[in-house]
């Protein structure tokens, strides 16, 4: 069985900072890739970045130059910086895990955790 605990979240002013961790724990055979999804109030989950095996980034347009993901493959261990952060970033995060399954790929994902950014 295979669990993602998410730790990091929280109330911030706008500007600040946030560092939100994640890791997966279980029965993994190897990890794909690892990321961050966001969901506001009357929006649809976004991703937010993402972070392959071999260290490839891709980020949202929205966060870039203020998000940095990185990760640590021993430890199955993904990290979100936060900075610079707005009201608009308010929502609920989730990480996310694609592991490498015995004949294909398998998702999971986390609890989700809050992140607020107040004005």
């Amino acid at each position: 069985q295979v669990q993602l605990v998410e730790s990091g979240g929280g109330l911030v002013q706008a500007g600040g900072s946030l560092r939100l961790s994640c890791v997966a724990s279980g029965n993994i055979f190897s990890i794909n890739a690892m990321g961050w999804y966001r969901q506001a109030p009357g929006k649809q989950r976004e991703l937010v970045a993402s972070i392959t095996n071999g260290g490839t980034t891709n980020y949202a347009d929205s966060v870039k130059g203020r998000f940095t993901t990185s990760r640590d493959n021993a430890k199955n261990t993904v990290y979100l910086q936060m900075n610079s952060l707005k009201p608009e970033d308010t929502a609920v995060y989730y990480c996310n895990l694609d592991a490498r399954g015995r004949y294909a790929s398998l998702i999971y994902w986390g609890q989700g955790t809050q992140v607020t950014v107040s004005s």
